[in-house]
C-alpha cells in the first residue's frame, strides 16, 4: 500500500492510498484523482515522510512489525495544532485506521441525517436559502464545479463532500 500526500492548484492538501506507485500514476493520468474540497483533477504529489520498516536482527520476519512515520502538517491526532512526528506500529496503525474509518462513517451518517438531500437542484436551493426565500436549513446535493464557484462568489458557503458510490446507500 502506498500513501501519498496530494494537493490541488488551490493548495487543498489531502492523502491518497494506492496499491502501487503505478496505480497512483495511472489514476492521475486518467483524471480519476480529484480534490475532495474543490473537485479539481489537477493533482500533484507532495513530499511526504519516509516509510521505515524495522530491519532485522535475529527476529522472525513473520513476527516483525512495521513502523510508519508521518509528519503532521497542521492538526495532530489529538486535534491540536502541531508539527509532531507520529510513529505507529503495525497493529496500532490498523487500530487507528479502523477508528478513523468508523469516525468518518459516523460523521457522514450524522451529516446526512441532519441535512436534506435536494439532489440536482442544490445550487438553486442554496440561493433561495441564502436570499431568505426558503427556510434556513442544512442541505446537500449535486452541482457543477462552475456552479459551486459561482455560489462562493455570491458569498454562499459550499463544501464538496467526498462520497464513494459504494458507501452512499450504507450511510442513510
Amino acid at each position: 500500500m502506498k500513501v501519498y500526500n496530494l494537493a490541488c492548484p488551490l493548495d487543498h492538501r489531502f492523502e491518497g492510498w494506492f496499491a502501487s506507485e503505478e496505480d497512483c500514476l495511472a489514476q492521475q493520468d486518467k483524471g480519476m484523482l480529484a480534490c475532495p474540497l474543490c473537485d479539481s483533477t489537477q493533482i500533484n504529489r507532495m513530499p511526504s515522510a519516509p516509510h521505515i520498516a524495522k530491519s532485522g536482527s535475529n527476529k522472525d520476519p513473520v513476527g516483525s512489525t512495521e513502523l510508519t512515520v508521518a509528519k503532521t502538517d497542521n492538526v495532530g491526532l489529538n486535534g491540536n495544532l502541531s508539527g509532531d512526528v507520529v510513529a505507529l506500529t503495525g497493529s496500532d496503525h490498523s487500530q487507528l485506521e479502523a477508528q478513523v474509518q468508523a469516525a468518518f462513517l459516523n460523521g457522514m451518517r450524522d451529516l446526512m441525517g441532519r441535512s436534506e438531500d435536494v439532489g440536482s437542484s442544490f445550487a438553486e436551493e442554496a440561493r433561495k436559502i441564502h436570499y431568505k426565500e426558503s427556510p434556513e436549513r442544512s442541505i446537500r446535493g449535486q452541482t457543477t464545479l462552475d456552479e459551486a464557484e459561482a455560489l462562493r462568489e455570491e458569498g454562499i458557503e459550499v463544501m464538496a463532500m467526498p462520497m464513494m458510490p459504494a458507501l452512499k446507500n450504507t450511510l442513510q
